[in-house]
């Protein structure tokens, strides 16, 4: 019996050198293999890219942050739209009249009725004196409406980076799943070989040959879908940093970011301080008050100065050369048929609605800071658990091959050991990266990701 354990032992170093060459090869065809089905990555230069470069690039180029920068620009033209009521009005006029002689308007006017011919120009200047402060409300809603679409760019910033950083950190974990994925197939490939080889010798059943066969197929089948996972990510990247078209990328390795904070109170008292979103929402319902103030004020009187002068050069002989006058406009509103009323209710509907979507907003956020915190921290604690799985998995695996080539065990035992190896590989590949993305959203919760 000692005889035939060593002889299996010698047979086994002997297959496995002469295997090497034979699988360097094989791997090598399966790389020629992956190159044709996946031409997007082999045609196209790759890009190297850190995180902080694909941050800078997005914020450039996401049509997203475009969009909302040329919205706070229009908001800021309606601030000086509504400020130009405290300015002079002035504009030229040019008049030319041929009309019959004793012509006079005699329905559809209340004006003077008779009309010259003449031919003259002028200015008129218009100067509101005041409208007792609805200028001024109508001013100050623009203003803060304004503000208010300066956060939005500031939120469609934070919603961009955090797009870019979740599918930074997904490719990232896409290229280490796909490591593991070659790598398994290249050992499993080996494993089959040299089973293969002891059928050869009689030394190993069919049944042997097809288990490992099945766990050779198993791998190839991972590697098909982390080939696959990885395009999706690059083209998940590529959208996120505004191209219309796929890239492929060299992506920089981030480091381990730090534990997650340990105070859940502090980071709500954060978000209520930092959310651009809060800040937009508030900003947007002072605006919407002071809106319903200036509605208010319709009913108030306003004063208009108005002076105006110009020459007649032709004229009929009853006009003179030029003509000049000054006076003021005072108007009162008397009845409109409740217009004001239903403008002044309507303002304030809308400024009660904006406190509703303050408070749910509020809400809301304290709901998805507390879901980022608890995410982080079982993300943070998945790190040494992974570890752990990975140091144990991979100790049954060496256990397993050893009992295996001892024919202590079956080829069932090994191939479930090879199978936890792999998941616990990739669970140990992926929960880095998860963690990362899962602290990035946490960061964009409390409103530190802008």
């Amino acid at each position: 019996m000692r005889c035939r354990i060593f002889f299996t032992l010698l047979l086994l170093i002997a297959t496995a050198v002469a295997a090497t060459p034979a699988s360097a090869q094989l791997h090598a065809a399966e790389g020629a293999q992956t190159t044709t089905q996946a031409p997007v990555a082999s045609s196209a230069a790759s890009q190297s890219l850190t995180l902080q470069e694909a941050e800078k690039i997005a914020i450039q180029n996401h049509p997203q942050v475009q969009a909302a920068t040329y919205l706070a620009t229009a908001a800021k033209a309606q601030v000086t739209e509504a400020r130009s009521a405290y300015y002079p009005h002035a504009y030229g006029s040019a008049t030319g009249v041929e009309a019959e002689t004793n012509s006079r308007v005699t329905a559809g006017a209340l004006n003077n009725s008779i009309i010259y011919s003449r031919f003259a120009e002028g200015v008129t200047v218009q100067q509101l004196v005041t409208d007792f402060g609805r200028t001024h409300e109508l001013v100050k809603s623009s203003n803060l409406h304004a503000k208010a679409q300066e956060e939005n760019v500031t939120t469609s910033r934070a919603d961009v980076l955090l797009q870019v950083d979740a599918a930074y950190y997904n490719s990232l974990k896409a290229q280490a799943v796909l490591q593991v994925a070659e790598e398994t197939v290249k050992d499993r490939r080996l494993v089959s070989d040299q089973v293969t080889e002891l059928q050869k010798n009689k030394l190993k059943s069919g049944l042997d040959v097809s288990f490992a066969n099945v766990d050779l197929a198993q791998a190839q089948l991972l590697l098909v879908q982390a080939q696959n996972d990885l395009q999706a990510s690059y083209a998940e990247l590529s959208a996120a940093l505004g191209f219309a078209d796929q890239k492929t990328f060299q992506l920089a390795d981030q480091p381990l970011p730090p534990a997650p904070p340990g105070d859940l109170s502090v980071l709500l008292a954060a978000a209520m301080r930092n959310r651009p979103e809060i800040i937009s929402q508030q900003l947007d319902l002072s605006s919407a008050q002071s809106y319903a103030t200036a509605e208010r004020d319709l009913w108030l009187p306003t004063i208009s100065a108005v002076g105006t002068a110009g020459l007649t050069p032709y004229r009929v002989d009853e006009l003179g050369s030029r003509y000049a006058a000054a006076g003021f406009n005072l108007n009162i509103p008397i009845f409109n048929g409740r217009q004001f009323n239903a403008l002044h209710a309507e303002a304030q509907a809308q400024a009660g609605a904006r406190q509703e979507y303050l408070r749910d907003l509020q809400n809301t956020v304290v709901r998805e800071v507390r879901k980022a915190w608890l995410n982080a921290n079982s993300g943070y604690q998945r790190l040494a658990l992974t570890q752990q799985l990975l140091d144990e998995s991979n100790q049954a695996l060496d256990l397993a091959q050893q009992r295996y080539k001892l024919g202590l065990s079956s080829i069932i035992e090994l191939s479930q050991a090879q199978l936890n190896a792999t998941q616990a590989q990739i669970s140990q590949a992926s929960a880095k990266y998860d963690y990362a993305a899962q602290l990035s959203a946490l960061n964009y919760q409390v409103g530190l990701l802008q």
